[in-house]
C-alpha cells in the first residue's frame, strides 16, 4: 500500500470519528433543548400563576414587583439557553457535512512533538470539553494555514509571536461527510481546490470562501491597528468575499464586546444585499446591517422632496444627447458637488446663516398663525451669537413649545372646543370621569364637578390637536431647510469667482429648477442632509464600531467627510476597483479609494491584483479594456475565448442570442445575463425575447434573483458574478464615450465561464483596443 493510500485511509477514519463525536453532541444538544423547550412553554402558560399579586401597600407592592422580576428572569435565563443550544445545533449539523476543510501540523519552537490542527468554519472539542479536535478557522493559530508554505512559520497570540515549523500543510473537500479529495502543498491555497470550487456554477448567493482564503485576502480579513482599510481589488479578486469574512473574523475576536449590531454594510443596490445575506449565517454569525446608502438618504429626506437616485441620475447621462448643453452643465454640476470644494462652500453658507438668512415656517393652527417665520427669526438672532447654531436651534424649540402651551390654554374656551366635546366618544368621556374619580371627584362632598369635567374635556381636546404641532417643533420642522438649499445657489448664481467650476451660473438655474419643482437630484442628497445636520445638529451614530463600503470608488470626497462625521466612532473598510468607477463624480476623480484624503490618519491600503472569477481567457481579454490592466493576474482556471459577433440588424442580433441561451442551458450553465447598456434598453430587449424564453428582468428596486435567464442594465450587476454573459450591443455606436468604458468593464467581468458580445454594426473601440488574439470575431449569417 503507498504512503498516499494510507494516508487517505487515516484521515478517512478519522472524518468518521469526527462525525461520531459531532452526532454523540447533536444528540445531547437535542434532548437539552427539547426540556428546555418544555420549560419555557410551561413557564409561559403558569407566568402567573407563581406570581404572588398583593398590591394592598407600598411593601405588598414592592414584594409582588421582585415576584414578577424573579420569574421574568427564569423565563429570560431559559430563553437564552435554548437560543444557545440552537444555534450550536446549526452549526453542528453544518460540521456534520464538512468537519474541516485543511490541516497543518505545527512543531512549536522549544516542543518535541508536533501537533496537528484541522481547520473548519467552527471550533469543536472532543467530548470532554478537554482537546480541540477542530479549530475555527478565525483562531490565532489558523492563520498559519493561510500565511505560510511548509518551513518556518509564526502566527501572533494575545501573548506575543509564536514561532515553530509547519511540517505538513494539507487540504480536503470533505461532501456530506464523506472525504472527495485530499492533497498535501506546499502554497497557500493549493490550485486544486480552488480549480475545484471555481468550476463550479454560480449561485444566486455569494458563499464562504473559508477553505480558499488566499494570503493576501487573510491580510484584510486579520488587520488591525489602522482606522482606515483601503482595498483595492481588480474584478473577481475576492474582495468582497475577504471583507464578509474580516465580518465574522471581528465578531468571532472581539466576541464579548462586538455584535452584529455594531457593523453596518453600505452596499450598491438591494440585489447586492440579497446575494451576501447567507455569509455569515453560513459561518454560524448573525447578519450585520445591510442598506444602501440611497435608502439611508431617502430614509433621512423624507417627503421634503422627490429623491432622485444615482440609477437615475446614471440613466440620464447615458441617454442624453451628447454633447448637449443640458448634458454638459449636469456633468459638471454632479462633479463639482461631489468635491470637497463644494463642502467649503456650504460651510462658508453657514458661517453666514449664523448671522443672517435663516429661514423658518409660521406655525399655524386651525388656518390662523401663532407665531410667524419673522418672529421665530427675530427670537433666534437675539440669542447669543457666540453659540452655535444648534444650540440656540434648541433655546428656540423651548421657547416655542412655551409658547404653545400659552396658545393651547386660549384655545380651550373656543366655541370649536365646545362644538367637539358635544361629538366626544362614550369611551373618552369615561375615560374622563375615571381620571376625575381618582381625583376624589364625584362624591357628596365635591360641588364643582361639572365645571371641573368641562375643564378636562376642553383641555383635552385642544390637547389633541395640538400634538401634531408641538411633535413638528420638536422635530425642528419649523426650520425651512428646502429654501435655504435654494438660496444657496439663487445667493451665488452671479458670482464668478474662479473658485467655482465652468458654467456655475448655468448648475445654479439647473439646480434652482429642479428644487422649484420639488426634485432633489442625486448629487444634491448628500450636501442637502449635511447642511440641514450643521443647523439641526449632527445625527450620529455612535453605536457603529465598524463601517464596511463596498463599491467605494463610486463615493465622493464629500460623502466621505460626511461618513466621517455620521460615524465618529466606528473603523472604516473601504473597498472598491478604481476600473469600476462608473458614477459620473467619480471618473478621473478622487474616490474613498485615494488616500490623499485620509491625510495623516492611520490607514492601511491592501492591493489585490488576482482574480479568481472568471477563466484565465475572459479576464486576458477584459483586461485590454482598462487603464492599468496588465497588473490584472488571471488565475489558471482555463475556458473558451470570449467571442464578439457584428450584426447587420437587431433582429439578427435577436436570433443569434437566442440560440446561444439555449446552447448555454443545455450546456448546464444555471445562470445566464444578458447585460445592457441601460434600463432603458433593458426593458427593450425584454420586450423583444419575453415572448420566446422564459427570462426575468432586473430593475433597480428589485433585492433578489433566481437562476436562470436575467436581463438587466450593467450598473446593477456589479458586485454579482453569472455562469456566462452575453453583452447586448456591443458597438462602437453603444459604447464610445470615455466615461463609458469602466461600465463596459463592469459588464464584462461578471462572466465566469463563458463571455459573448454581440455587435449592431462596427464593434466598440473598446473591443477594438485589445488584443485580436483575446477573442474570436465569428462570422455569423442570419
Amino acid at each position: 500500500m503507498t504512503e498516499k493510500n494510507k494516508n487517505w485511509i487515516v484521515e478517512e477514519e478519522r472524518i468518521n470519528q469526527i462525525k461520531n463525536v459531532i452526532l454523540s453532541k447533536m444528540e445531547s444538544l437535542k434532548g437539552n433543548t427539547g426540556d428546555l423547550k418544555g420549560d419555557i412553554i410551561d413557564l409561559r402558560n403558569t407566568f402567573w400563576d407563581d406570581v404572588k399579586v398583593n398590591l394592598d401597600g407600598s411593601d405588598e407592592i414592592s414584594e409582588t414587583y421582585l415576584s414578577i422580576k424573579q420569574q421574568a428572569e427564569l423565563l429570560s435565563e431559559r430563553e437564552r439557553s435554548h437560543r444557545l443550544f440552537h444555534k450550536q445545533l446549526k452549526t453542528l449539523s453544518r460540521l456534520k457535512d464538512s468537519p474541516y476543510f485543511g490541516r497543518i501540523d505545527f512543531l512549536e519552537e522549544g516542543e518535541k512533538v508536533s501537533e496537528q490542527i484541522y481547520l473548519g468554519i467552527s471550533s469543536l472539542m472532543d467530548e470532554n470539553d478537554e482537546q480541540f479536535l477542530i479549530y475555527d478557522w478565525r483562531a490565532p493559530i489558523s492563520s498559519l494555514y493561510y500565511d505560510f508554505s511548509p518551513g518556518k512559520a509564526h502566527y501572533e497570540t494575545m501573548d506575543g509571536t509564536v514561532e515553530g515549523e509547519m511540517e505538513l500543510k494539507r487540504q480536503f473537500i470533505v461532501r456530506q461527510g464523506n472525504l472527495k479529495a485530499m492533497f498535501d502543498t506546499g502554497v497557500t491555497i493549493g490550485d486544486d481546490l480552488l480549480k475545484e470550487v471555481l468550476s463550479n456554477q454560480s449561485d444566486n448567493q455569494m458563499k464562504s470562501i473559508v477553505a480558499t482564503i488566499q494570503k493576501e485576502q487573510n491580510q484584510i480579513i486579520r488587520s488591525e491597528g489602522k482606522y482606515y482599510l483601503i482595498v483595492q481589488g481588480s474584478a473577481g479578486s475576492g474582495k468582497t468575499s475577504a471583507a464578509l469574512q474580516r465580518v465574522a473574523y471581528l465578531l468571532y475576536r472581539y466576541r464579548g464586546t462586538l455584535s452584529s449590531d455594531n457593523i453596518m454594510l453600505f452596499s450598491p443596490n438591494p440585489l447586492f444585499n440579497s446575494y451576501v445575506s447567507t455569509v455569515l449565517p453560513e459561518l454560524g454569525e448573525e447578519n450585520m446591517e445591510q442598506t444602501t446608502f440611497q435608502e439611508y438618504l431617502v430614509n433621512r429626506i423624507g417627503d421634503k422632496f422627490t429623491v432622485e437616485d444615482a440609477f437615475s441620475q446614471m440613466e440620464f447621462l447615458l441617454t442624453s444627447q451628447e454633447q448637449s448643453r443640458e448634458f454638459e452643465t449636469r456633468l459638471a454640476g454632479i462633479r463639482y458637488k461631489a468635491s470637497l470644494e463644494f463642502k467649503d462652500l456650504i460651510d462658508k453658507y453657514i458661517e453666514l446663516l449664523s448671522e443672517e438668512g435663516l429661514r423658518f415656517r409660521d406655525l399655524r393652527f386651525k388656518g390662523r398663525v401663532l407665531v410667524s417665520s419673522v418672529e421665530i427669526s427675530n427670537y433666534f438672532y437675539s440669542l447669543n451669537k457666540n453659540s452655535s447654531i444648534q444650540s440656540r436651534m434648541m433655546d428656540v424649540v423651548d421657547w416655542l413649545l412655551k409658547e404653545l402651551r400659552t396658545e393651547e390654554k386660549k384655545e380651550q374656551n373656543k366655541d370649536w372646543v365646545i362644538e367637539e366635546a358635544e361629538l366626544m366618544s362614550p369611551e373618552d368621556h369615561l375615560k374622563i370621569y375615571k381620571k376625575l374619580q381618582k381625583q376624589t371627584r364625584f362624591t357628596e362632598d365635591t360641588f364643582d364637578d361639572f365645571e371641573r369635567e368641562q375643564r378636562l374635556i376642553a383641555k383635552v381636546i385642544v390637547k389633541r390637536y395640538f400634538k401634531p404641532l408641538n411633535e413638528s417643533v420638536k422635530s425642528l420642522r419649523f426650520i425651512d431647510l428646502e429654501s435655504m438649499y435654494l438660496d444657496l445657489f439663487v445667493q451665488n448664481k452671479d458670482n464668478d469667482s474662479a473658485t467655482y467650476p465652468q458654467d456655475w451660473k448655468g448648475i445654479c438655474n439647473q439646480t434652482i429648477n429642479r428644487l422649484k419643482d420639488g426634485t432633489l437630484a442625486f448629487e444634491d442628497t448628500t450636501p442637502f442632509i449635511y447642511l440641514q445636520d450643521q443647523l439641526e445638529g449632527q445625527k450620529s451614530n455612535t453605536m457603529i464600531r465598524h463601517l464596511f463600503i463596498d463599491e467605494a470608488q463610486d463615493y465622493s470626497p464629500f460623502q466621505l467627510a460626511f461618513f466621517k462625521q455620521l460615524f465618529p466612532k466606528s473603523r472604516m473598510t473601504i473597498l472598491g476597483d478604481v476600473n469600476q468607477a462608473i458614477f459620473a463624480h467619480s471618473i478621473s476623480s478622487p474616490t474613498l479609494l485615494s488616500t490623499e484624503l485620509y491625510k495623516d490618519e492611520k490607514v492601511e491600503k491592501i492591493t489585490l491584483t488576482q482574480s479568481y472569477r472568471s477563466t484565465k481567457e475572459i479576464i486576458e481579454f477584459t483586461k485590454g479594456i482598462v487603464s492599468g490592466g496588465e497588473e490584472i493576474k488571471p488565475f489558471n482556471r482555463a475556458g473558451s475565448k470570449p467571442t464578439v459577433l457584428e450584426l447587420e440588424s437587431s433582429a439578427s442580433m435577436r436570433e443569434v442570442i437566442l440560440d446561444k441561451i439555449k446552447a448555454l442551458k443545455d450546456a448546464g450553465h444555471e445562470t445566464v445575463a444578458i447585460i445592457c447598456k441601460t434600463a432603458t434598453e433593458s426593458e427593450e430587449v425584454y420586450k423583444e425575447l419575453n415572448s420566446e424564453i422564459t427570462i426575468k428582468l432586473m430593475k433597480k428596486n428589485t433585492s433578489t434573483f433566481d437562476k436562470g435567464v436575467l436581463i438587466l442594465p450593467a450598473y446593477l450587476a456589479k458586485g454579482i458574478e453569472f455562469d456566462a454573459v452575453l453583452i447586448w450591443d456591443a458597438s462602437d455606436t453603444n459604447y464610445h464615450k470615455e466615461y463609458e468604458r469602466n461600465l463596459f468593464y463592469v459588464a464584462c467581468t461578471r462572466a465566469m465561464h463563458e463571455l459573448h458580445l454581440y455587435s449592431l454594426g462596427k464593434m466598440s473601440r473598446f473591443i477594438a483596443n485589445t488584443s485580436t488574439t483575446s477573442y474570436d470575431l465569428v462570422e455569423v449569417r442570419v
